[in-house]
């Protein structure tokens, strides 16, 4: 008497995502294609067959970053003699299409190197793998090649299924691919492409998915959310979806992020500081404040546009939250610019502002200039902005004492003994704006509670509940 053979278990996978919004959304579309070919997800790599490395490749601690990611996941595969489930490690994300073979290269412990070329089959990919089959990884090349240059003539994306891999209630939503701009120090157009939009419907779709899952805040991702709508025809396309994403059921605030100011034209300010839903944020990326500097790096503004243009964001919403990145030490920066940048940033009151000191990025036309400076002095300059930013930022959270905010909780202690609850008010963007904390109550993840600011710390806020959570 003969049995079937029982039918082999699912392979499991396991995602790590390094870097920014926009890297958890792809792994997201990744972990949703897997799902829907059978492969079984989990949380723990330790219990995973394969474990997928979302990489990020902007700046050169992101890309250390991934690397240690990679070899610690190598290491479980090590030790699956000892009684451990790991059978493949694998790269993919924004170091993994900007380096390929060479990645592959420096990089042996690692089973293989898959581009954005190989998401389509993501599930056939690792099988294969896991089979051990070699994977040859792929010559990078300029993706903004592979797109026209006119937007007009470019496609919208393929639509990928998604699984929310956390569970909390801000999820990101992205608005678009890729980037058209030349900035002098950034080489993310060359591995992520021309910038193509999503279609409004897909985008409305995906956000009533993200409401069914319990997110309650939306955070719109794209490299320029400024540029949405161009390549379909219509540049006021973001305005006139604004209100519709606040009108799903469920979602209660809409945040949009990396709008370049060069780009941010009066309406679309109207439209994020007034549309009831949508938080009053505006994640400017000014990157510098010198006309001189900003023109070498080929952006755009100096510090009366650029105030002019804060100035316009708070005649419509005086409280609104407002965070910057800025570049230190840039090639040619005189010490009269660092006084420029300096001088604005104490006039323009940010909330948050991310500082960074210069280094050459692989294949930037920056990387190509002679009068850079030293990188002691970079650093310096870097030390003495960040300084500046701690005081300045601080400050400004103390403005916000007595204001009335609303608090998204994200996660919640042992109140039971004196824990706190802990969120983000509408003016903070995810992960990288400060918190604020609930000085008193009971409540639970995922609610909205009205609050006024009792006291900080640094950035951080703490606010005292006003109302019941709602």
């Amino acid at each position: 008497m003969t049995t079937d053979a029982a039918p082999a278990a699912p392979l499991s996978v396991a995602m790590l995502t390094l870097g920014c919004a926009r890297n958890e959304v792809d792994s997201e579309e990744l972990a949703g294609r897997l799902a829907a070919d059978g492969f079984r997800l989990v949380s723990d790599p330790a219990d995973a067959d394969t474990v997928v490395v979302n990489t990020c490749g902007f700046v050169e601690q992101a890309k250390k970053d991934s690397v240690d990611a990679l070899l610690e996941a190598a290491d479980l595969k090590a030790s699956a003699g000892k009684g451990g489930h790991t059978r493949a490690v694998v790269a993919v994300g924004c170091m993994s299409e900007r380096y390929g073979k060479d990645l592959a290269t420096s990089l042996p412990e690692v089973d293989a190197v898959l581009g954005f070329d190989d998401y389509p089959d993501i599930a056939g990919r690792l099988r294969s793998i896991v089979a051990g089959e070699t994977h040859h990884p792929h010559t990078p090349s300029d993706r903004r090649l592979l797109l026209p240059i006119s937007p007009a003539e470019r496609q919208a994306p393929e639509v990928a299924p998604r699984a929310r891999l956390e569970s909390g209630p801000m999820a990101p939503l992205k608005l678009a691919s890729g980037c058209d701009r030349r900035c002098t120090f950034c080489a993310i157009p060359s591995f992520r492409g021309s910038f193509v939009s999503r279609r409004p419907s897909d985008v409305i779709a995906e956000a009533r998915w993200l409401a069914g899952q319990g997110a309650r805040e939306l955070f719109l991702v794209s490299e320029n959310s400024t540029s949405y709508g161009k390549d379909l025809g219509d540049l006021r396309l973001l305005e006139t979806m604004l209100p519709e994403l606040t009108a799903i059921d469920g979602i209660d605030v809409v945040r949009v992020s990396y709008l370049q100011p060069a780009e941010t034209r009066p309406g679309l300010v109207e439209a994020i500081a007034t549309t009831p839903g949508v938080a009053p944020y505006f994640d400017l990326s000014f990157q510098h404040a010198s006309a001189t500097v900003l023109r070498r790096m080929r952006r755009f503004g100096d510090p009366e546009s650029f105030l002019g243009l804060l100035d316009q964001v708070r005649s419509h919403a005086p409280l609104a939250g407002v965070r910057s990145n800025v570049i230190v030490g840039f090639p040619g920066e005189t010490e009269d610019d660092l006084q420029t940048l300096c001088d604005f940033l104490e006039a323009a009151r940010l909330d948050v502002t991310g500082v960074f000191g210069y280094s050459d990025e692989d294949g930037t036309e920056a990387a190509s200039y002679d009068d850079k400076l030293d990188p002691d002095e970079v650093w310096a300059r870097a030390q003495h902005v960040t300084a500046l930013v701690e005081e300045l930022t601080a400050q400004r959270a103390e403005e916000r004492l007595g204001e009335e905010v609303l608090v998204l909780v994200e996660d919640v202690e042992d109140q039971a003994h004196g824990g706190r609850a802990e969120g983000r008010s509408v003016h903070q963007g995810p992960e990288v704006d400060g918190t604020t904390s609930l000085s008193e109550g009971t409540f639970a993840i995922g609610d909205l509670v009205p609050a006024v600011v009792v006291g900080t710390d640094g950035v951080d806020l703490v606010a005292r509940p006003t109302g019941p959570a709602r």
